[in-house]
């Protein structure tokens, strides 16, 4: 008898435990409802929702690896249950793996018949896994492909004279339409196509010449400032050379990548790294993340956002340019900044980066592939990823690798911060994150590092979101994708 009252107090515990995850959850606080509703989990491990709950907050934390391994679980306990299968279908379509998420919305058809929204999913993902075995089909092998941008003549796009924004005057790129440019994007103008086409060309041209690994030289008395995830908030992006000053030769930045999707002005963003990289190349250093990818941009917006402000042809072109994107970057033989995190395996040297050959769209697995994705996690040693690509990796990995090639840090991104940055392994490795109220609706801060020779230590600088105009992120995203925000 007694242990029936505790099975059933157990069962009561967590089911309060589930109520208060949540409420975390519809208060936007992710960490804590996993938390919670894992507490639930090992309070009753037979109870499938728990587990689709937990699967829905780790989608929102973009942890969709996590997100399929709990689907999955609950679909184990509860193969009729339709919701397993909705967020196990959910987390696939936002990793870009249409064909399995077919299969799974296919299943909360048949589960619920009636159920209008998963009909419209099905027919969502049918049209995506179309459009997918029609692009593999008209696809051309890799030694046949010509560039897009040799095919390109911007001097002979006409200007029309009632065009009133920012002008390039010949080849040169100068600080005063740098400015007049962002002033025109600040008030929703667009830049006019030849001069898009003229940054992002001369862009392309200075990338291609660079290694896979950068070395940047900070002479003493200098200072350098590195920023994280941008993600397409142009306004956030204007705050922070608000904050930190315009991008020079005497006051460089290095931002490290996912400088695009999401955040619906990533044209912007684009454009004024890139012409800030033309005008002055020691001024502004940029890394590749894992959204400079034509997977991730065809998901989460930038495609489409490009497609409504440029052309088809600068789909193309923009998805040329960021293969030539360098993966890392060394300060002063010190400080290893990348945009992901470290390797599978021990030993990796920074001239086995250095030989990576970038110029492709990122493999899914190996180094390049790590570099982009990976993840630090608490405990030693390595782990899963939670977001389904790259590891997870511990302290002793990060301090092997800095021994093993005389460093004393490791900055990286990819990851959205409470505080816009995140000191973990012993000191030795630094997140930053420079998207603050991501998506509007973390309400989490920004944050970027200011590093100063010759000691480099890392001085860090936390800011809030500012308002912008009334363009939702994910405006431009597949609409498919949209549904499941």
């Amino acid at each position: 008898m007694p242990n029936m009252e505790t099975e059933n107090s157990s069962v009561s515990r967590a089911e309060e435990l589930k109520a208060l995850a949540n409420e975390a959850f519809r208060a936007k606080k992710y960490s804590q409802a996993i938390d919670l509703y894992s507490q639930a989990i090992e309070l009753n491990s037979q109870n499938a929702v728990y587990y689709a709950n937990r699967a829905f907050a780790h989608t929102k934390l973009e942890e969709y690896g996590s997100a399929i391994q709990d689907a999955s679980k609950a679909i184990e306990i509860d193969p009729r249950y339709p919701k397993g299968y909705y967020r196990r279908g959910a987390a696939y379509l936002a990793m870009g793996k249409f064909k399995e998420a077919l299969k799974d919305f296919q299943q909360v058809k048949k589960l619920s018949p009636n159920d209008p929204d998963a009909a419209q999913k099905v027919k969502e993902c049918e049209k995506a896994v179309k459009k997918l075995k029609f692009e593999e089909a008209i696809a051309v092998p890799e030694s046949e492909r010509h560039s897009v941008a040799d095919s390109i003549d911007y001097q002979s796009i006409e200007v029309e004279p009632q065009y009133s924004g920012a002008r390039i005057e010949g080849d040169v790129i100068t600080l005063d339409f740098v400015k007049k440019m962002m002033d025109d994007f600040k008030n929703q103008k667009c830049l006019h196509k030849r001069y898009a086409f003229q940054i992002v060309l001369q862009t392309r041209e200075m990338l291609r010449a660079l290694p896979s690994l950068v070395d940047i030289d900070i002479p003493d008395g200098k200072h350098f400032t590195v920023c994280g995830d941008v993600h397409g908030q142009f306004y956030d992006l204007l705050n922070i050379f608000e904050l930190n000053g315009l991008p020079s030769e005497e006051n460089p930045y290095l931002f490290n990548g996912d400088f695009v999707d999401r955040g619906s002005f990533s044209v912007e963003v684009i454009l004024t790294l890139f012409a800030f990289k033309c005008m002055c190349p020691s001024a502004i250093y940029l890394s590749r993340g894992n959204h400079e990818s034509k997977s991730m941009n065809k998901i989460y917006g930038f495609e489409g956002e490009v497609r409504s402000k440029l052309s088809e042809t600068f789909v193309e072109l923009f998805a040329e340019v960021f293969c030539c994107l360098p993966l890392a970057h060394v300060l002063n033989q010190k400080v290893f900044v990348v945009h992901g995190g470290l390797f599978s395996v021990d030993g990796v040297k920074l001239s086995d980066i250095k030989t990576i050959d970038r110029f492709c769209e990122p493999p899914e697995e190996g180094l390049m592939c790590e570099l982009l994705w990976s993840d630090p996690q608490p405990l030693p040693g390595r782990g899963p990823s939670k977001r389904g690509v790259g590891l997870s990796f511990g302290a002793d990995v990060t301090k092997r690798f800095l021994q093993d090639n005389s460093l004393d840090l490791v900055v990286r991104s990819h990851e959205v911060k409470d505080e816009g940055y995140e000191i973990e392994h012993d000191g030795k490795l630094i997140t930053v994150f420079s998207a603050p109220n991501y998506c509007d609706q973390m309400g989490n801060k920004g944050a970027f590092i200011r590093f100063e020779a010759p000691t480099l230590k890392p001085n860090i600088v936390t800011f809030a979101a500012v308002p912008h105009p009334d363009v939702k992120p994910m405006a431009y995203a597949n609409n498919f994708l949209r549904m499941f925000q």
